[in-house]
């Protein structure tokens, strides 16, 4: 893949989760999650995002959002599940993000805010139509996703380097 070539992040926050008794890390999905997570898989379908690398925090409500969210998708991509995520900051992101491996053109990286909200702030250097606004209307809740595009290496990843082009909230 040339570096010239646009690549697209799809920053998803999970799903609505249970207050359970289990650990933050182990708390699993609520009936409306699992729900709300279905139909972010078909709204990121909608999208034209043919994602490459799936990066999955190890936290059980990430995993259950991202297997029911994937089932709409008309290919599954590669998925890695990766414990950095859980708990990151924006910073921390993206020295994760510099990490991917340069043939992927397009990944989703399904994770917590409140470091995924603050990591679409911090990498978007512009803004397409409305995207911002509807980003930021609510604060980013559960099952949303954002869509950046930028240019060069995920390596070249940085604060004010993306285009904010889409958002997607479940109650849109």
């Amino acid at each position: 893949m040339s570096v010239a070539e646009p690549r697209r992040i799809v920053l998803f926050r999970h799903a609505k989760a249970d207050w359970s008794q289990e650990t933050d890390h182990e708390r699993p999905l609520a009936d409306r999650g699992r729900l709300d997570a279905a139909a972010a898989g078909r709204s990121l379908a909608a999208t034209g995002v043919a994602v490459d690398l799936a990066v999955c925090s190890t936290a059980v409500r990430t995993r259950e959002t991202w297997k029911l969210a994937v089932q709409e998708l008309p290919h599954r991509p590669r998925t890695v599940y990766e414990e950095r995520i859980y708990e990151a900051s924006p910073g921390e992101l993206i020295a994760l993000l510099n990490e991917t491996p340069e043939d992927v053109r397009d990944l989703v990286l399904i994770g917590h805010n409140p470091g995924i909200h603050g990591l679409a702030e911090i990498l978007a250097g512009s803004v397409e139509g409305d995207a911002d606004g509807r980003m930021n209307a609510h604060g980013f809740p559960a099952a949303s996703f954002a869509v950046l595009t930028f240019d060069g290496s995920w390596k070249s990843l940085e604060p004010a380097a993306a285009t904010l082009v889409d958002f997607w909230a479940p109650f849109e």
